[in-house]
């Protein structure tokens, strides 16, 4: 079960998300510096606030992932908050 405020538990990956996803990846190829040889996400968690941040695995070619911070508010807006590079399939998705 979920704490209000805190974040879910580990979930597959929907059709949302993955909309919510590719929305960002323009943002996230611009922050990295470098397209992304694949961009397939893979789980997230989520957290509601006044709206919805995910928190998101994504597999960006070989064995390289990233974790995505993406906010969408109330009205549908999407924004790429803050990302971590240099992830594994191991690490484990963690609020940042």
């Amino acid at each position: 079960m979920t704490l209000c405020g805190g974040t879910s538990d580990v979930k597959a990956i929907t059709e949302e998300v993955t909309a919510v996803c590719n929305k960002v990846k323009p943002d996230l190829e611009a922050k990295l510096g470098v397209a992304c040889a694949s961009f397939e996400p893979k789980s997230y968690k989520s957290q509601v606030v006044a709206g919805t941040n995910y928190f998101v695995k994504v597999h960006v070619g070989d064995d390289k992932h990233v974790h995505l911070r993406i906010y969408k508010d109330l009205q549908g807006n999407v924004e790429l908050h803050s990302h971590q590079a240099d992830k594994s399939h191991e690490d484990p998705i963690e609020y940042f």
